[in-house]
């Protein structure tokens, strides 16, 4: 059987993701290692560990870059909610960037919101009770 293990984002300040990830958004640090033969640091976050099943993010600091062009081709990261109106006013009031408030999702039903990471990553909230449906 097969599973998604994470998704890799490189970024330019480690302890600064690594604050976003874990105080705004509340995942937990799983783990952390450097390697300094190739100069870059690996951070993975996540709500669980893999071994549960989870899906997780990888953190990527390679310590010799500062700045990422980012390209359109990467959408964003989802994380279901079960209340993205109150998440959305707890990452605001924690200094996270909201940019799209909670609401239906155009010509649709689901509710969505769109927060940012410190690197400019989007990241979308679903509204749980309808997460799964996709965007209708």
């Amino acid at each position: 059987m097969s599973q998604l293990l994470h998704t890799m984002l490189r970024v330019t300040d480690l302890e600064r993701s690594i604050e976003f990830y874990t105080q705004v958004l509340g995942m937990k640090l799983l783990r952390k290692s450097e390697n300094e033969q190739y100069r870059y640091t690996l951070a993975f976050v996540g709500y669980a560990e893999e071994s549960s099943g989870a899906a997780v993010v990888e953190l990527t600091h390679n310590w010799d870059t500062d700045k990422y062009d980012l390209g359109d081709a990467f959408g964003h990261l989802a994380i279901g909610e079960q209340d993205i109106y109150q998440r959305c006013e707890a990452i605001a009031a924690a200094g996270g960037k909201v940019t799209r408030e909670p609401g239906p999702v155009a010509g649709g039903s689901t509710e969505i919101a769109f927060v940012e990471d410190p690197d400019g990553y989007k990241i979308e909230l679903i509204q749980m009770k309808s997460a799964t449906k996709g965007l209708g």
